[in-house]
Protein backbone atom coordinates (compact mmCIF):
# COMPACT_ATOMS: atom_id res chain seq x y z
CA UNK A 1 0.00 0.00 0.00
CA UNK A 2 1.47 3.34 -0.95
CA UNK A 3 1.70 6.38 1.30
CA UNK A 4 -1.30 8.15 -0.26
CA UNK A 5 -3.71 5.23 0.17
CA UNK A 6 -2.57 4.56 3.74
CA UNK A 7 -3.09 8.24 4.50
CA UNK A 8 -6.59 8.05 3.02
CA UNK A 9 -7.40 5.02 5.17
CA UNK A 10 -6.14 6.87 8.23
CA UNK A 11 -8.32 9.92 7.46
CA UNK A 12 -11.34 7.65 7.08
CA UNK A 13 -10.57 5.99 10.42
CA UNK A 14 -10.20 9.39 12.08
CA UNK A 15 -13.56 10.41 10.60
CA UNK A 16 -15.27 7.35 12.07
CA UNK A 17 -13.67 7.96 15.45
CA UNK A 18 -14.76 11.63 15.45
CA UNK A 19 -18.28 10.61 14.48
CA UNK A 20 -18.43 7.99 17.24
CA UNK A 21 -17.06 10.38 19.87
CA UNK A 22 -19.53 13.08 18.86
CA UNK A 23 -22.48 10.71 19.11
CA UNK A 24 -21.23 9.34 22.44
CA UNK A 25 -20.87 12.83 23.91
CA UNK A 26 -24.35 13.78 22.76
CA UNK A 27 -25.83 10.65 24.34
CA UNK A 28 -23.97 11.19 27.61
CA UNK A 29 -24.91 14.86 27.83
CA UNK A 30 -28.56 14.09 27.01
CA UNK A 31 -28.66 16.71 24.26
CA UNK A 32 -29.97 14.42 21.56
CA UNK A 33 -32.71 15.86 19.46
CA UNK A 34 -35.31 13.19 18.92
CA UNK A 35 -36.27 13.73 15.33
CA UNK A 36 -38.66 11.43 13.67
CA UNK A 37 -37.11 9.94 10.53
CA UNK A 38 -40.34 10.88 8.74
CA UNK A 39 -39.58 14.56 9.33
CA UNK A 40 -36.57 14.27 7.07
CA UNK A 41 -38.76 13.38 4.13
CA UNK A 42 -40.63 16.67 4.50
CA UNK A 43 -37.61 18.86 5.17
CA UNK A 44 -37.51 22.02 3.11
CA UNK A 45 -34.49 24.13 2.33
CA UNK A 46 -35.37 27.65 3.38
CA UNK A 47 -33.51 30.83 4.14
CA UNK A 48 -34.87 30.60 7.68
CA UNK A 49 -33.17 27.24 8.26
CA UNK A 50 -29.96 28.87 7.04
CA UNK A 51 -30.21 31.44 9.83
CA UNK A 52 -31.48 28.89 12.38
CA UNK A 53 -28.18 27.05 11.93
CA UNK A 54 -26.36 30.30 12.75
CA UNK A 55 -24.90 30.58 9.26
CA UNK A 56 -23.24 33.93 8.86
CA UNK A 57 -22.03 33.65 5.29
CA UNK A 58 -23.79 34.04 1.99
CA UNK A 59 -27.09 32.24 1.49
CA UNK A 60 -26.93 30.23 -1.71
CA UNK A 61 -29.84 27.84 -2.00
CA UNK A 62 -28.00 25.30 -4.19
CA UNK A 63 -24.93 25.19 -1.93
CA UNK A 64 -27.04 25.01 1.20
CA UNK A 65 -29.11 22.21 -0.33
CA UNK A 66 -25.93 20.29 -1.26
CA UNK A 67 -24.58 20.48 2.31
CA UNK A 68 -27.97 19.56 3.74
CA UNK A 69 -28.10 16.55 1.41
CA UNK A 70 -24.83 15.27 2.91
CA UNK A 71 -26.52 15.23 6.31
CA UNK A 72 -29.61 13.48 4.94
CA UNK A 73 -27.44 10.84 3.25
CA UNK A 74 -25.48 10.38 6.46
CA UNK A 75 -28.72 9.85 8.37
CA UNK A 76 -29.81 7.30 5.75
CA UNK A 77 -26.46 5.51 6.10
CA UNK A 78 -26.42 5.26 9.90
CA UNK A 79 -30.17 5.45 10.69
CA UNK A 80 -29.41 7.32 13.92
CA UNK A 81 -32.20 9.89 14.44
CA UNK A 82 -29.88 12.53 15.91
CA UNK A 83 -27.25 12.31 13.17
CA UNK A 84 -29.11 14.71 10.89
CA UNK A 85 -29.26 17.55 13.40
CA UNK A 86 -25.74 16.90 14.71
CA UNK A 87 -24.38 16.99 11.17
CA UNK A 88 -25.93 20.42 10.59
CA UNK A 89 -24.77 21.92 13.90
CA UNK A 90 -23.13 25.33 13.66
CA UNK A 91 -23.79 25.59 9.95
CA UNK A 92 -22.05 22.34 8.99
CA UNK A 93 -18.84 23.19 10.87
CA UNK A 94 -19.17 20.49 13.52
CA UNK A 95 -16.91 17.43 13.44
CA UNK A 96 -19.92 15.24 12.78
CA UNK A 97 -20.36 16.87 9.36
CA UNK A 98 -16.73 16.13 8.52
CA UNK A 99 -17.22 12.53 9.68
CA UNK A 100 -20.28 12.25 7.45
CA UNK A 101 -18.34 13.61 4.47
CA UNK A 102 -15.62 11.02 5.01
CA UNK A 103 -18.10 8.21 5.63
CA UNK A 104 -19.90 9.02 2.39
CA UNK A 105 -16.57 9.27 0.52
CA UNK A 106 -17.38 12.80 -0.63
CA UNK A 107 -14.82 15.31 -1.90
CA UNK A 108 -13.85 17.24 1.25
CA UNK A 109 -11.85 20.10 -0.36
CA UNK A 110 -14.82 21.09 -2.52
CA UNK A 111 -17.29 20.82 0.35
CA UNK A 112 -14.97 22.69 2.70
CA UNK A 113 -15.12 25.68 0.34
CA UNK A 114 -18.92 25.49 0.34
CA UNK A 115 -19.03 25.37 4.16
CA UNK A 116 -16.75 28.39 4.35
CA UNK A 117 -18.92 30.26 1.84
CA UNK A 118 -22.17 29.80 3.77
CA UNK A 119 -20.74 29.64 7.27
CA UNK A 120 -18.43 32.62 7.56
Amino acid sequence: MNHRSSQSVRYTQVGWVCLAIGLFLQIVSGNLVNRSPNLLNHHRITKRSFYDLQCKGVYDKSIFARLDRICEDCYNLFREPSIYSLCRDSCFTDKVFRGCVESLLEDWPQLEKMVEYVGK
